[in-house]
């Protein structure tokens, strides 16, 4: 398995993030993926920079990892269109280093162009649509796109690198798998689900990449890395089908307002030991996930946190 670093936008500013993806380089994370959102889950992360500008300066200051949304929504605050002509130059000024990683989207972040928010069904439909508009533009030529919920007009990319641009899309269920399988290059999931790995390789034909992620927070005192991870993380414990839904922090703050700090401990690994971490890890692997990206939770402790990975962790997972 390949052990990657999460560039989390909605806990650390724009030149922080740029900083952090250096040093997780030079601790040796094989990738890094970062978050694409117009607002954080809740308002004590504190911070919400817009992602593409910050991947083309982390693609600048690394040369070694590979890089990866995760994930963008390409069908509301963004044109399909527009995503692939991103994706493009980012695979350019990163030598064929990135990935892009798509998904249907949170309310909390694509409500903000006034637009509404459509039902699941309607914003797997938009994706499918999506996804086929982004890889008609990645072959290259000119592209007329006449989908149910898109229109393209004669667009091209004129900046297309060589290496293609491999799609990731971010599936929950078998009824995603089924229908983005066969047109992306790997399956983006954030539970470890050994069904998702297994349908996914089915429809797709061949044994594809499977990226998944877990946060963790590391810190010298247990009781810290608790207070810190319920503080900016108790938003995890609602689970994908109540987090897509909700508008904005003050809803996620009101649905978790009744976690307690031992929720959060039981679902993420807390403190400054490598066993609970090692633990979560593994059960990905075992799912059969064949990459894996560490959130550390707190914009402050990515310092520490970088020097811990490279001298206890990842020896540990490897």
């Amino acid at each position: 398995m390949r052990i990657g670093y999460t560039l989390m936008t909605e806990q650390a500013g724009p030149k922080a993030l740029v900083a952090h993806a250096a040093r997780a380089e030079r601790a040796g994370f094989d990738f890094e993926v970062m978050s694409d959102h117009y607002f954080p889950w809740l308002d004590e992360q504190g911070h919400a920079p817009y992602a593409w500008s910050v991947l083309g300066a982390v693609a600048q200051v690394t040369e070694r990892v590979e890089l990866m949304t995760y994930v963008t929504c390409p069908t509301m605050r963004y044109h399909p269109a527009v995503v692939a002509q991103k994706a493009a130059t980012v695979q350019l000024l990163s030598d064929d280093r990135f990935t892009l990683g798509l998904g249907a989207g949170e309310n909390l972040n694509e409500h903000v162009v006034g637009r509404g928010w459509p039902p699941v069904n309607v914003r797997h439909e938009l994706l499918r649509e999506a996804v086929e508009i982004i890889s008609q533009l990645f072959d290259g030529g000119y592209v007329n796109y006449p989908g149910s919920h898109f229109r393209v007009d004669s667009a091209k990319l004129w900046d297309l690198p060589e290496k293609r641009v491999p799609i990731a899309v971010a599936v929950s269920g078998n009824q995603s798998v089924q229908t983005f399988a066969p047109l992306a290059d790997a399956m983006v999931a954030t539970e470890p689900n050994a069904e998702l790995c297994q349908n996914w390789d089915v429809f797709q034909g061949r044994t594809a990449r499977k990226i998944g992620q877990v946060p963790v927070c590391w810190d010298p005192s247990e009781d810290e890395a608790v207070k810190r991870a319920h503080d900016q993380f108790r938003w995890f414990a609602g689970g994908w089908k109540v987090n897509s839904e909700l508008p904005g922090p003050a809803g996620f703050a009101g649905a978790t307002r009744f976690v307690r700090p031992s929720d959060v401990a039981e679902q993420i690994p807390c403190g400054p030991d490598v066993g609970p971490i090692v633990e979560a890890v593994r059960s990905f692997e075992e799912a059969g996930f064949t990459d894996l990206a560490l959130v550390q939770i707190g914009g402050e402790q990515q310092d520490e946190f970088l020097d811990f990975a490279q001298s206890d962790l990842l020896p540990a997972l490897r």
